[in-house]
Parts: C-alpha cells; sequence; structure tokens
C-alpha cells in the first residue's frame, strides 16, 4: 500500500506533519477529514506534490494586502464556492482544487487569483488567512464562515453552506432587478416622448400659431414658453442636471449621506416594506449560517450588521450588539430598539428557549425572502400603471393646450 506524507492543520489551527498508508490520494484526505485534520498538502513517498507543481523559482511570497480586484458579486462567490466545494469533496487538496481552478483560462485574473490563494496554501497557509489579504474581494462574511469551517475541521460543509446562501443572495437580486426592467423601460420611453414632442412637434404648431398672430391661451403660452427654453438651453440645461446628479451622487456616498440616504427611504410608505423585508431577511440568513458553523455570538452579529444594507437597521444591530454579552440572549436587546418588528424576535425568542437559534433564523430568512418576492411584486404593480398615467397625463395636456389654442383661433375667423 502505498505511503503518503501530508502536511495538515489541526481543530485548533496547529500545522500537523505526519505519514500514512492508503490506497490512493483521495482515501488519504477522507482518513484524515475523519480524524478532524484539513489536509493542505499530500506527497506520496516518491511521488509529486499533489497540489501545485513546484517551479525552479520556488513558491511566491505571499503578499501583505491584496488589492488588484473589486468585491465578487454574490453570483460569481456562489459559482466559485460550488465548485472549490465539490473538488475538495471529491477528495483533492485544497491546494491541488486551487491549482485546477487557476488552471481555467476564460478569466485571466480569477485565475492569478486562483494560483496566488494556491501559492500561499501550499505554503502552509491558512484558506481564511489567505481570504483576508483579500478583502476587497471576498466579504467578511465569507472569511468569517471559512476561518471557522477550519477551526472545526469542517471546511467542506462551510462551503456548501456558502454557496447556498449567496444562490440564495444571487436570486433574490435578480428577482429585483428583473421586476424593475419594464418600469425602467416605461420611464425612459415616456422621457424621451416628452422631449421628442416638446423639441419637435410642438415647434411647428408655434410657427403656424406666430403667422396668425392671434392671442393664445395661457396654458399654450406656458408650454411654448417650455419648448423654446428646451431648444435654447437644451445642452446646459442637460449639464447642469449631470453636474447636480455627479454632487448628489458624491455627496451620498458619504457616511452622513449614506445614513440621510437610507433614514429618508425608510420613510417611503411603499419603499420601506421592500427595504426591511430585505434587510430582516439578509440579517437572519447571515446571523443563522454564522451560528450553526460555530461562530461567536458578538463576531457573528458584528458581520451580519454589515450585510443588512441599510445604515439605520445597522446602527440597531450594532446597538443590540453593544447590549449582548456571551451567553446572554439577542432576541431582549433587538427588541429593545424599536427596529426590528416584533414577530421576528419572538420567533428569536422561541429559537433561544428551545436551543435551536439557527434553526430559528433560517426560518425568519425564508419568511423575509417570501414577502420580499411579495412586496416586489406589488412595487411593481403599482408602480408601472403609476408611469404610465404620468406619460397620459403630460401627452394629455399637450394634446388640450394645442387644441384650445386652435379653437380660439378658428372661432376667431369665422367671427
Amino acid at each position: 500500500m502505498p505511503l503518503f506524507r501530508y502536511t495538515a492543520r489541526s481543530r485548533e489551527g496547529a500545522r500537523v506533519e505526519g505519514a500514512l498508508e492508503s490506497p490512493n490520494r483521495a482515501a488519504c484526505v477522507r482518513k484524515l477529514q475523519a480524524e478532524g485534520l484539513a489536509p493542505i498538502e499530500i506527497v506520496e513517498s516518491g511521488g509529486s506534490l499533489s497540489g501545485a507543481p513546484p517551479t525552479a523559482s520556488g513558491p511566491a511570497p505571499i503578499p501583505a494586502r491584496f488589492r488588484g480586484a473589486r468585491r465578487w458579486r454574490p453570483s460569481a462567490l456562489a459559482a466559485f464556492t460550488r465548485e472549490l466545494g465539490d473538488l475538495l469533496g471529491a477528495g483533492m487538496t485544497l491546494g491541488r482544487a486551487l491549482h485546477t481552478l487557476a488552471q481555467r483560462r476564460d478569466d485571466p485574473r480569477r485565475a492569478r487569483l486562483f494560483e496566488e490563494l494556491r501559492d500561499e496554501i501550499v505554503q502552509g497557509a491558512n484558506l481564511s488567512d489567505a481570504l483576508e489579504r483579500r478583502s476587497g474581494v471576498f466579504p467578511s462574511l465569507y472569511i468569517g464562515m471559512v476561518r471557522a469551517g477550519e477551526a472545526g475541521g469542517r471546511l467542506g460543509e462551510t462551503l456548501a453552506r456558502l454557496a447556498g446562501h449567496y444562490e440564495r443572495l444571487a436570486a433574490a437580486q435578480e428577482k429585483a432587478r428583473s421586476a424593475l426592467v419594464y418600469p425602467l423601460f416605461v420611464l425612459v420611453v415616456g422621457g424621451a416622448t416628452m422631449i421628442f414632442t416638446l423639441t419637435y412637434v410642438l415647434p411647428k404648431f408655434t410657427a403656424i400659431f406666430d403667422e396668425l398672430g392671434s392671442a393664445l391661451p395661457a396654458a399654450t403660452r406656458a408650454l411654448i414658453a417650455v419648448s423654446r427654453g428646451l431648444r435654447q438651453y437644451g445642452l446646459w440645461i442637460a449639464l447642469l442636471l449631470i453636474g447636480a446628479m455627479a454632487l448628489a451622487r458624491r455627496a451620498l456616498q458619504t457616511p452622513a449621506g449614506r445614513y440621510w440616504r437610507d433614514r429618508a427611504l425608510l420613510r417611503l410608505p411603499f419603499v420601506r416594506p421592500v427595504i426591511e423585508a430585505r434587510a430582516f431577511g439578509q440579517f437572519a440568513a447571515t446571523l443563522g449560517s454564522l451560528l450553526e458553523n460555530g461562530v461567536p455570538v458578538l463576531r457573528a452579529l458584528a458581520i451580519a450588521e454589515s450585510t443588512v444594507g441599510n445604515r439605520v437597521i445597522a446602527e440597531a444591530v450594532r446597538d443590540a450588539r453593544e447590549r449582548v454579552t456571551d451567553g446572554a440572549t439577542i432576541s431582549g436587546p433587538l427588541a429593545a430598539g424599536g427596529v426590528f418588528p416584533p414577530l421576528l424576535t419572538d420567533m428569536l425568542t422561541i429559537g433561544e428557549e428551545s436551543g435551536d437559534l439557527p434553526g430559528a433564523l433560517q426560518r425568519i430568512a425564508q419568511r423575509y425572502e417570501a414577502e420580499l418576492e411579495r412586496r416586489l411584486r406589488l412595487l411593481t404593480t403599482l408602480i408601472e400603471p403609476a408611469l404610465i398615467l404620468l406619460v397620459a397625463v403630460f401627452v394629455g395636456l399637450v394634446a388640450i393646450s394645442m387644441l384650445s389654442a386652435v379653437f380660439d383661433l378658428t372661432s376667431g375667423l369665422k367671427t
């Protein structure tokens, strides 16, 4: 039976080296995982490294911090995590799995990232430490769960949970984008129709009215003034609007601006339920996954705070975290803040009393995911006819203004 020399990490994070007889590498990996060890690299006695092949120049140095890429979208994180988990489940070591992903050249930047991760793992680094040096790419939730999975010797299970979490998040975002496609289309077409009418159609009537020289109704004169203003100063108006939007966007990117925006959104009647359903569902799903993976309560609350997507709700989570100590309940401080609804805190209380807090949080997340989908359908159902009505009102005002002027002119000619 072949002899395999291995390097692995224990549940406490200690580096472990040794030798093991096994029929093949996959069986060796399974045997190490059964002993609570996370294999880093495995070398068959007299064979080659099962991870990336060594090069003459030696392994690449571990960078202090990675700044070479943007944060991945949930769909990209879900695909990477699912593939990595499947490769580990098939018996590959972590180094070999990352080496396999790095061979895919469909995205050179991601391939380079996988190569750097692989090199650090082969040199003995933990996956969580390597990911943390790339915190611009991987969110804190991802890094925290991977660290907890490594500590508990359950990296494969953790990756499966992470993949499911980001798949659900990507699906929710896709539903939101799909729900807003038609309203945005109506808004763009309606705006283009208004500009075309004011800058092209209306001037033809204005020329006729000027030739006749009759007095026009006040509504018609106002509409003609708007049309002339757009034709004469349209470029300056567009530049002014673009500058104002750029300044507003810059102001909203500051902490005070983001807080003001999030508070203002929570005051809108039909928008607030959508934002709350998304924030509460994301909070419950994140916190439940972290607690189920063994992350301490305070650390889990800190990570969940950064994922809710609304500064006002995040502030309520932060205040609750300051009142929570390890071993204390979560539902009480959350209820005291007055932001989280009684339904959520009551379900949390039941989960704490039954000893199944992660399960209760997952049920809360499922409830609010369904609520988010329902609220999005309701919002788009209201937005679509409202935009169509807005365009119809504008067209009607233009038609009435023009027809009233025509009727006044024809009645003057008869007399």
